[in-house]
């Protein structure tokens, strides 16, 4: 993985690194590449290959513990486009963003969980991290972790 640019530079101003591309837990791949997309597949807010925090959010794990865990999954979403990519300024803009909330049965803010990752993305990119999205809530995830988080990203042409 090769290329250091703007974007990670941005990504140290704001003191974050982006992590090794989590190995993938099953059979498939962290991201492939389709023309000039990138899809990642799920992402797990793990680091140094292992889960922080497990358990459903609005029980176990707090909205702002799971808030900050699906910034996490986006910094891995992220090393899974470059891993692709070569260079995260090659990202012309983050298309979509799939998040997936594992909630207690009356927590209903997965919303803003997932800004964690949807704000993250704007404040790395800028105006290319603005994106459509979905937030979803589901009774488990793999690993018991509270979120996941998959993107599709546009590659400059």
């Amino acid at each position: 993985m090769s290329g250091t640019g703007a974007v990670e530079a941005k990504l140290a101003e704001l003191g974050l690194t982006l992590p090794d591309v989590v190995p993938p837990i099953a059979a498939y791949q962290p991201a492939v590449r389709s023309g000039v997309y990138v899809y990642t597949s799920g992402q797990l807010p793990m680091v140094a290959g292992k889960l922080p925090v497990t358990g459903k959010v609005g029980a176990e794990v707090t909205a702002e513990e799971a808030k900050q865990l699906a910034a996490t999954c986006a910094l891995n979403a992220l090393a899974a486009v470059k891993s692709i990519a070569g260079d995260l300024d090659n990202v012309k803009r983050v298309v979509k963003v799939v998040g997936f909330v594992a909630s207690a049965p009356d927590f209903t803010g997965q919303p803003g969980v997932i800004n964690g990752a949807s704000e993250l993305l704007g404040a790395v990119l800028g105006d290319k991290g603005v994106h459509a999205r979905s937030a979803v809530g589901v009774t488990v995830l793999p690993l018991d972790a509270p979120v996941e988080l998959e993107i599709q990203v546009e590659l400059e042409a």
